[in-house]
């Protein structure tokens, strides 16, 4: 990967590292609030808050693996399948730009965790 497109790369990652981590500050912000004393909407509040937290761990996920994109970079690894060692497709790439596997890697991983 050229230089330039390393340094676009990394731009993208730490802008999306940006909004995820003021995402899960808003996140954070709203699991904290207290609850209503009336029972019927302490109650919505619980469910709401399940929500909530469930797009946190999804936001905490992404980080780790912007992180992980990021370290691979570093190390010159970066659009390397982790896998099988084969080029992941630049079209993935942009649209995922922290793959850390090719098309047919992650369709195989997520085909083995539907069957487990």
């Amino acid at each position: 990967m050229s230089g330039v497109r390393h340094d676009e790369v990394r731009a993208a990652l730490q802008q999306k590292k940006k909004e995820l981590t003021a995402r899960l500050e808003r996140i954070n912000a709203n699991l904290r609030r207290g609850y209503e004393a009336d029972s019927k909407e302490r109650a919505k509040q619980l469910e709401d808050n399940e929500v909530v937290d469930a797009l946190g761990n999804e936001a905490r996920d992404e980080l780790r693996k912007i992180s992980a994109a990021m370290q691979r970079l570093d190390a010159g690894d970066y659009g390397i399948c982790i896998e099988c060692g084969l080029p992941i497709n630049e079209g993935r790439l942009q649209v995922y730009p922290y793959a850390d596997e090719c098309i047919e890697c992650a369709e195989f991983d997520e085909h083995r965790r539907r069957r487990s």
